[in-house]
């Protein structure tokens, strides 16, 4: 199970970017999705999970209020809307179906995709 990544970006301080999750080969409706992030010499953290309905989101505290995670099941994909960003959200972004909505403790549980990049910066 592995989902693919795009809508990475450079952006100023302050601009938007909306990352998009596409699903290949698999329905992803009956899947939680999380978004990870990974900034070199960090681990990869959980920023926001989404249930297979759409009902329940969750967020890091540090992008709680600026960044909106979505999914569009007719489509097969999963959105993650980022606004105000700051220099520290720079990082490699990744989706994946997850086993739980905790975004501390989610897991992946198929494989990771190759990311998009996030660079925010002036």
């Amino acid at each position: 199970v592995q989902l693919v990544e795009s809508g990475g970006g450079l952006v100023q301080p302050g601009g938007s970017l909306r990352l998009s999750c596409a699903a290949s080969g698999f329905t992803l409706n009956h899947y939680r999705v999380g978004w990870f992030r990974q900034s070199p010499g960090t681990e990869r953290n959980g920023v926001s999970s989404i249930s297979d309905s759409g009902d329940t989101a969750l967020y890091a505290n540090s992008v709680k209020g600026r960044f909106t995670i979505s999914r569009d099941n007719a489509k097969n994909t999963v959105y993650l809307q980022m606004n105000s960003l700051k220099p520290e959200d720079t990082a490699v972004y990744y989706c994946a179906v997850v086993d739980r909505l905790a975004v501390t403790t989610m897991t992946t549980i198929g494989s990771w995709g190759p990311g998009t990049q996030v660079t925010v910066s002036s």
